[in-house]
C-alpha cells in the first residue's frame, strides 16, 4: 500500500539537530542529504521502510512519544532513520523520531550481532 503523508519531528529537540545539519561543512552536511532523500521518499509513501516488530520498540519511544509503531528507514553508510506512522486529523503524518549509527540502533532494538 502506498501512503502519501507529511514529515514532521518529534519535538523541537529533533528538529534543532536537522536543521543543524544543514549548515554543517563536515561529513554531517552528507547525512543531511541522505535524510532529506529519506524524508521526500518517506512523504510519497509513509511505509517505504521497515516495520519494527512492536515487541522491539524501545520502552523510552513508547513513554516518550506515546508511538504504537516504529519504522526504519536504511540511510547510506549504516545509518538509520526511525520514524513512527499516525494521523493528524485526515492527513497522515511520518514523524521523525531520531537517527543514528548502525551499531546504535542494534543496541537499542536488542539485535545481537553474530
Amino acid at each position: 500500500m502506498i501512503l502519501p503523508c507529511k514529515i514532521l519531528f518529534a519535538d523541537e529537540k529533533v528538529k534543532k539537530a536537522f536543521e543543524e545539519l544543514r549548515n554543517s561543512t563536515t561529513e554531517d552536511k552528507q547525512l543531511f542529504e541522505f535524510l532529506e532523500r529519506a524524508f521526500k521518499d518517506i512523504e510519497e509513501n509513509a511505509f517505504c521502510g521497515i516495520q519494527i516488530p512492536k515487541k522491539q520498540i524501545p520502552k523510552e519511544y513508547l513513554k516518550k512519544y506515546s508511538i504504537d509503531n516504529c519504522w526504519k528507514y536504511n540511510l547510506p553508510n549504516a545509518w538509520r532513520l526511525l520514524y513512527s506512522v499516525g494521523r493528524e486529523e485526515v492527513t497522515v503524518v511520518s514523524i521523525v523520531l531520531e537517527w543514528g549509527k548502525h551499531k546504535e540502533y542494534d543496541r537499542k532494538f536488542n539485535y545481537k550481532r553474530t
